[in-house]
């Protein structure tokens, strides 16, 4: 803008006509207006304008890219024969920085236009840059002013105006959009007929879990899980997660059955004990009080959501208490995204996903957390009780596996190279292209390593997916029933636990028998890879048992135990672990009728590392006296032939749901039965001796 000092006459510039140039007053306007937008977006805290001001800050630096970098090569070529002085080497590396933060930023919309998150290489050196620009630029042009403001002072005026003018318009009409912008109205209030049966400072009781606010959260807050997977970041996990427990747990149909029965005995206002775990969105907006009419359930908010990305996300602390005992952040959504769930849209859709991509500060720092982690986290869902409030005599422990885990083999506090967490069994790691891969917070992973925690949360439920048929069902029954049975490699953690099935079975007799003896038979089972109680969960529902069979050699079934029959039932007398709670007057828990429990007559599982044994005494038949009965020439009767070995097998089985309750829940008519699954298996044969001492 300046003649710094020409070495001949060819070399002058009219600097009075340089501060006047159009191109020039843009330039200018456009460094003020991006550095002071920039420098917004990196100290102010995320908020409404702040994101109007990304929208701006974008488009400005994509109009006028051509303009000035066209403008900052002609000046440099105007300039580049003057003498160098400390005026033009400030302005030679103010030149480099401006052209390269805006090469920056021109990189970081192409890959917040289409990609699924912007480089964090590449966004670093757009907020380096934007301080070196302060740095060099600043002072260059600020040097500039100070040496001609005599001679050209009213080219600098004109100029100076023009920029204030340029700026402040923009900024008017950036406040403009703030003022022009309709926000969704969320509500914080409960529906006026909500119920405060445990008092007005505990509105979501009885269970635990409580928000940030002290208030209802709106249900759009905490849902929307979908757009987490059309964004075109985390298609990977919301696949893993559409078909997952946590997904479909307000959705199961044996848990809404339940909650109903719950609701007509105890009262809509009762099921929010379930709330916290299973529909944390119904609950936290106040619509699990109206839960008496079975027409309603599919209508309830987060009805399809279950335990939906933000409501688990959003946590911001737990317990280990447990009964949801954690406090629900409130979640900063960004603009147009409540908007986009209520009425999708094509540029709705493109200015949520370009917003959440070009400015994912808050995204990470609300939604990411080392918490997520800790095995405690788990615990504050994964760790239940029921207690006077419930059934109105006192505390009883129901399911537990944080502290199984906790006490258990796997734990070493000081040790993460021995210790297995919940997260590494449940949620191993899976190849991934997500923008959440990576993790340079773990001890054996790093944040390039390419990998994510898988969202299946695989468990033991193989009976729901297939039964809501819900997306990609067959893939994860089948994952289900191989991470049961201990098949399901998982190499970050082979070094810490031994090979094959999970749960195994050893038989134990002896080698040969003889006929009318009695053979005892011993099943020893043992819990190798859970890392908690097996079973676990709720053991009034759950059932896990041993199925001996023993034949001869012509396949007669000499001896059997654990057999189902045609109407699912197990056979009575059978080896199972299995829990028998009972309510104040001694009867049997059989409807998952918790909130009448007071205490277990009968409880069998296995700690980890620990095992059981199923015993049983079996006759070997002597065939001799058949045959004596058969000795008459007169009956043309073949005398049974005599056996040469007994073949004993035996199968550990597990099941989610006993037959009993499908039936009390869905209706015996609909022949409805929960899959078996085979966890181990074991053959023996038993040679049968006939030797002279017989």
């Amino acid at each position: 803008m300046t003649d710094h000092g020409s070495s001949s006459p060819h070399s002058r510039v009219d600097r009075n006509q340089q501060w006047r140039l159009g191109l020039a007053r843009a330039t200018s306007a456009f460094l003020v207006g991006m550095t002071l937008s920039g420098l917004s977006l990196w100290v102010l805290p995320f908020s409404v304008p702040n994101q109007f001001l990304v929208l701006a800050h974008t488009l400005t630096g994509v109009v006028l890219f051509l303009p000035v970098s066209y403008y900052l090569l002609s000046h440099w070529l105007a300039y580049r024969r003057h003498q160098m002085t400390h005026i033009k080497l400030a302005g030679y590396v103010g030149l480099f920085v401006l052209a390269l933060c805006n090469v920056s930023g021109l990189v970081l919309t192409v890959e917040a236009l289409v990609g699924p998150r912007i480089s964090y290489a590449w966004d670093s050196v757009h907020i380096v840059t934007t301080f070196a620009i302060l740095a060099f630029v600043a002072p260059h042009i600020l040097a500039l002013v100070v040496r001609d403001r005599k001679p050209h002072l009213a080219g600098m005026a004109t100029h100076g105006k023009a920029v204030a003018l340029a700026t402040a318009a923009a900024l008017v009409g950036v406040a403009l959009l703030v003022y022009a912008y309709p926000p969704p109205r969320l509500s914080e209030e409960l529906p006026p007929d909500y119920s405060y049966a445990f008092g007005p400072d505990r509105p979501f009781a009885p269970s635990l879990a409580v928000t940030a606010t002290g208030k209802a959260y709106d249900s759009r807050l905490l849902a929307g899980s979908e757009g987490c997977g059309s964004v075109g970041c985390h298609e990977q996990i919301f696949a893993e997660w559409q078909v997952s427990a946590h997904r479909y747990a307000a959705m199961d149909t044996a848990f809404q059955a339940i909650q109903l029965n719950m609701a007509e005995q105890n009262g809509p206002d009762s099921t929010r004990y379930c709330g916290g775990c299973h529909d944390p969105i119904s609950l936290f907006s106040g619509t699990k009080n109206i839960f008496t009419d079975p027409g309603k359930l599919t209508a309830l908010a987060g009805y399809q959501e279950g335990v939906s990305c933000l409501s688990c996300h959003a946590i911001r602390e737990v317990d280990v208490k447990g009964n949801a005992n954690f406090l629900m952040g409130q979640p900063a959504r960004y603009l147009f995204e409540i908007e986009h769930d209520q009425n999708p849209t094509a540029a709705l859709r493109f200015a949520r996903d370009f917003l959440i991509r070009a400015y994912p500060r808050e995204h990470v720092r609300s939604l990411g957390k080392t918490l997520f982690k800790a095995p405690e986290y788990c615990a504050s869902c994964h760790k239940q009780f029921i207690d006077q409030e419930i059934n109105r005599v006192g505390w009883v422990q129901l399911q537990n596996q944080y502290d199984n885990w906790r006490k258990s083999r796997w734990n070493h506090p000081s040790d993460p190279k021995k210790t297995i967490e919940c997260r590494e069994c449940h949620m191993p790691l899976t190849a991934s292209h997500d923008p959440a891969s990576g993790d340079a917070a773990d001890y054996n992973r790093s944040g390039s390593d390419g990998k994510h925690r898988s969202h299946r949360f695989l468990g033991a439920n193989q009976m729901m997916p297939a039964l809501l048929n819900l997306p990609g069902w067959e893939e994860q029954v089948s994952l289900i029933d191989r991470w049961l049975k201990g098949r399901i490699e998982i190499p970050e953690i082979a070094d810490k636990w031994t090979k094959g099935s999970a749960v195994g079975i050893e038989l134990v007799t002896k080698d040969s028998v003889r006929p009318g003896e009695t053979l005892p038979i011993q099943v020893v089972i043992t819990s190798n890879k859970v890392g908690h109680d097996y079973p676990t969960g709720p053991l009034d529902i759950i059932q896990s048992w041993v199925e001996i069979v023993v034949e001869d050699d012509s396949g007669r079934v000499v001896f059997s135990s654990g057999t189902v029959g045609e109407d699912g039932f197990i056979a009575p007398g059978s080896f199972i672990f299995k829990a028998e709670p009972v309510d104040s007057q001694g009867n049997l828990i059989d409807r998952h009728n918790l909130w009448e429990m007071v205490g277990v007559r009968h409880r069998r599982a296995l700690f980890p590392g620990f095992s059981d044994t199923a015993s049983y005494d079996v006759d070997c038949p002597d065939l001799r006296r058949v045959k004596k009965a058969f000795s008459d020439e007169s009956l043309e009767v073949e005398a049974p032939k005599e056996a040469e070995r007994l073949r004993v097998r035996a199968r550990l089985l597990y099941r989610k749901v006993d037959q009993y309750l499908l039936n009390f829940l869905y209706g015996r008519e609909k022949n409805l039965t929960s899959p078996v699954t085979e966890m181990a298996s074991a053959v023996k044969d038993v040679r049968i001796s006939r030797d002279a001492t017989d």
